[in-house]
């Protein structure tokens, strides 16, 4: 870990600047040589490289999008090479390469963060090491060196010695308990977070190499996690923590707003719209609106899930709209006559009695 994390030293500068900025501050409140003053300031690193990221997070939505949209074509792959499967591996690789999408996407994030990762690692070693770094002077370094957050220096490790930790100023049960609690914390809020994502966040119609690859990273990554934390010092399990909360929250919010077509989120949202169309009498919010247009768009092509929220809103005496509103189904019919250059409707004659059928017509007379 030590020699992956001296490849990331040219980022340490920066991440030791942040850290003392955010420090600055707090120590203003909790005290200079406060473990919250020195763990908030680890916290509020994780959230403003999460911020910056937005954008990555952004296109990473965009590029899961791209693939859902490939749903239809990658099924149609699967039953013709049912019982080839080098042969679909093939023909999938093809179909991403021809419409420029990327099933390792949703890697981006962990990728872009990962210097910093390893920079804070780098950092906190040097700090238990009592060592100056980056911008952190020697003050600094003896101020964070015997921080502690729940009696744990941010500097010590689970599988310190017993001598190592008493150098830092705590017991070496406090150091493994609280340690020991975080990385189950750590290795609890992945598997969740991959759990959420694998039942509720996709469309399980279409089996595809990456769902069975991002299913087994639901189990193996939480595992990696518990051994690799055990020689995590304490503040990059508190950046670890907060980064894997912030990631769960942010994709909370992504189902619950922009769930993927065809999965069980999607289902729950448009149950959820129906409620809202049918008490309000319409649609209310842009982001609301925009699905509901996408839907319409769509067109005979809608999965099962979108044709059973149009049917029920006809049911209810609505009508979808292009522009995303829902209106009234009498309403639509009016505008669809009005579109059609108001033709008045064809009359139909009036129906004769079974008399009046029998009874032959009078000729006009003649002039």
């Amino acid at each position: 870990m030590d020699t992956i994390a001296g490849l990331f030293s040219f980022i340490t500068t920066p991440v030791s600047w942040i850290i003392v900025q955010f420090h600055s501050l707090y120590g203003a409140v909790f005290g200079p040589d406060s473990g919250w003053a020195w763990g908030l300031s680890i916290v509020s690193l994780v959230v403003l490289i999460r911020i910056c990221l937005i954008p990555l997070f952004v296109k990473q939505i965009k590029a899961t999008r791209g693939m859902q949209a490939l749903q239809p074509k990658m099924k149609a792959i699967q039953e013709r090479y049912k019982n080839d499967k080098q042969r679909q591996s093939e023909e999938m690789m093809k179909l991403y390469k021809e419409t420029g999408t990327n099933p390792l996407s949703s890697c981006l994030p962990i990728l872009a963060q990962s210097p910093f990762f390893f920079a804070l690692y780098h950092v906190l070693a040097n700090i238990a090491d009592g060592k100056t770094i980056g911008v952190l002077n020697q003050q600094l370094v003896d101020s964070a060196r015997e921080a502690k957050i729940f009696g744990a220096p941010i500097a010590a490790k689970f599988m310190d010695s017993s001598e190592k930790v008493a150098a830092l100023g705590a017991s070496l049960t406090d150091v493994r308990i609280v340690t020991a609690v975080m990385i189950v914390l750590m290795s609890l809020s992945q598997f969740y977070t991959q759990r959420q994502l694998m039942q509720k966040n996709v469309d399980l119609s279409v089996k595809t190499p990456f769902m069975q690859q991002q299913k087994m990273l639901m189990y193996i990554f939480p595992v990696i996690f518990a051994v690799m934390g055990i020689n995590f010092p304490v503040g990059v399990l508190v950046y670890w923590l907060t980064t894997n909360v912030w990631t769960m929250g942010q994709q909370m919010y992504v189902i619950n707003q922009n769930p993927t077509p065809g999965s069980k989120a999607q289902d729950q949202y448009l149950t959820r719209l129906l409620k809202h169309a049918t008490s309000h009498g319409e649609v209310k919010g842009r982001g609301k609106k925009k699905i509901v247009a996408a839907i319409v768009a769509k067109g005979p092509d809608r999965n099962d899930i979108e044709r059973k929220f149009i049917t029920a809103l006809s049911k209810q005496g609505l009508a979808a709209q292009a522009d995303g509103s829902v209106i009234k189904s009498s309403e639509a019919t009016a505008d669809s006559d009005a579109a059609s250059g108001g033709a008045a409707k064809r009359q139909q004659p009036k129906r004769q009695t079974k008399s009046q059928r029998q009874t032959p017509s009078k000729p006009s007379p003649k002039k």
